[in-house]
């Protein structure tokens, strides 16, 4: 039996459960030449049924920019490692679509509300840097 998909974004059931379950996964950018990085360790968050990654160095992060270069790479949760692609989301990317504060709250019962790294991660210039997670 082929796990059922879930909405239009391409995700099976299981697969955003997997990911959803874990607090960080690992995700390798590419280069030009289409060789992978070394994989970094980023916070994942489900909304609905799509996942959101953060620079929480913001924009000139190594990790963000390396998104940049090839918007598809891999990402690696436990046992699921399968290739991803990426989209500019929230009101940085000129979406009205009010996904800001659902992430920032996401963020906050996953990660818990007093961690530093949670301010970091909702703070203004981590929000200038929010993807939409996708399979490749």
């Amino acid at each position: 039996m082929v796990p059922s998909v879930t909405a239009s974004n391409g995700w099976r059931a299981d697969e955003l459960s997997t990911i959803d379950g874990f607090g960080e996964v690992d995700i390798a950018t590419r280069r030009s030449d289409g060789t992978l990085r070394a994989a970094r360790i980023v916070w994942i968050v489900r909304h609905d049924n799509a996942v959101y990654v953060r620079s929480v160095n913001g924009t000139t992060a190594a990790s963000y920019r390396g998104v940049q270069t090839c918007h598809e790479d891999e990402l690696s949760a436990g046992r699921l490692h399968t290739g991803v692609g990426f989209v500019e989301s929230g009101t940085h990317a000129g979406e009205d679509s009010g996904l800001d504060d659902p992430l920032d709250a996401a963020c906050r019962g996953k990660y818990g509300h007093s961690s530093g790294g949670v301010a970091r991660i909702t703070a203004d210039v981590t929000r200038a840097t929010t993807l939409r997670v996708g399979p490749a």
